[in-house]
């Protein structure tokens, strides 16, 4: 009887939309949208984010399950490249790096900013962390982004979406974002359209002779 009913029955067709795109309209800050992604970030699950320059992909950076992830989806090797966090502020940053005064001028002078500053890692971050001298703090001049560190209440681990050779354009736009990212991440904030160009990555760990690591949106002056 059941073999019946199976075959008589109507074919079924499922389609399988894109994971939800939370707007942000005029860069204003949506207090609901930036609580369910922050609860998203609190389950491991990987968003994508507006910065001042790329866009981000991004995990809670106290999750060592969701870091991991979020380093095979980017194709990072722990150990050999850089990884960096987002802050809120300077004060959520200096738990995680140590900052002397030179530093701190600087991260003053140029943050928020399109800036990925390289300094002395503290203790605090997971295991992925271990062994690492440095890591790299952004503080972006994005609302969205600061506001998701603040309700996270801790840093995200943070990685700029991969930009496709063939259409390089395309990772300004979030719904474009969202359709190559829909097998793998939960969020994507919309907070209009973004910039094809990394941040400047600048390394202070010797904070009296800062070293220009790559030239980006942000201009640094040595």
């Amino acid at each position: 009887m059941l073999h019946r009913l199976l075959h008589a029955a109507e074919p079924v067709f499922f389609i399988f939309l894109p994971m939800p795109v939370l707007k942000f309209y005029d860069g204003s800050v949506n207090s609901r949208h930036i609580d369910a992604m922050a609860e998203a970030l609190r389950r491991g699950d990987i968003v994508i984010y507006p910065t001042d320059s790329l866009y981000a992909l991004g995990c809670d950076a106290l999750n060592q399950r969701a870091i991991e992830r979020l380093c095979r989806l980017k194709g990072l090797n722990p150990d050999k490249n850089l990884l960096s966090i987002v802050c809120s502020d300077i004060s959520m940053a200096a738990e995680y790096v140590r900052i002397d005064n030179r530093a701190f001028r600087l991260l003053k002078q140029y943050l928020p900013g399109p800036f990925t500053f390289i300094l002395p890692a503290s203790t605090r971050l997971p295991k992925v962390f271990k062994g690492r001298k440095t890591v790299g703090v952004r503080i972006p001049d994005n609302e969205v982004a600061t506001a998701l560190a603040a309700a996270l209440g801790s840093p995200m681990f943070t990685a700029s979406v991969n930009v496709p050779a063939e259409d390089p354009d395309s990772v300004t736009d979030p719904d474009a974002l969202a359709l190559a990212y829909h097998n793998d991440v939960a969020i994507v904030a919309d907070g209009g359209p973004g910039s094809a160009e990394p941040s400047t990555i600048v390394d202070i760990t010797d904070s009296a002779s800062p070293v220009l690591v790559r030239q980006g949106l942000g201009e640094f002056e040595e």
